[in-house]
């Protein structure tokens, strides 16, 4: 006999859920800050929104995400496959990242005021797009389970 499949007790939901539901918001987040950067075209308000957005909305993502993954795993101590191992390393990458694309976006953002600061912003959106691409690795082992 064969488990089809593994059921989790009902109030391990709501952790699983920020889990997810914090990834989203981080992948959504990175991906409007990265759009917004790329399609600016020197507008100032659109190079903010670009910046904001990674700051206020990808970066709360990234904290729920983080908190709903440790929980979880604790929970289901199931080890660590080689999944888990993939999520962490995107993670904790990511984390350094997206530090560096907030802090040369914050001096970006700055020097707008100047009339300078787009090469700093530019930065921040390819940085932005090595984030999307790992959390898009990130999400195809988290769902897919390979290994």
């Amino acid at each position: 006999m064969s488990v089809l499949a593994e059921i989790r007790p009902d109030e391990w939901n709501y952790v699983l859920l920020l889990h997810i539901g914090g990834a989203m918001i981080l992948f959504g987040g990175t991906f409007t800050a990265a759009s917004a950067l790329a399609f600016a075209r020197g507008d100032a308000r659109i190079l903010r929104l670009g910046y904001w957005s990674l700051l206020t909305v990808a970066l709360p993502g990234y904290v729920l995400m983080r908190i709903g993954a440790e929980r979880i795993l604790t929970k289901e101590g199931i080890g660590e496959p080689d999944w888990i191992g993939v999520g962490y390393l995107v993670a904790d990458l990511s984390a350094l990242l997206l530090l560096i694309a907030l802090i040369v976006g914050g001096i970006g953002v700055y020097r707008l005021r100047s009339g300078k600061g787009t090469v700093f912003l530019q930065a921040t959106m390819a940085i932005s797009l090595v984030l999307l691409v790992g959390y898009t690795a990130a999400i195809w082992a988290m769902s897919g389970k390979p290994g």
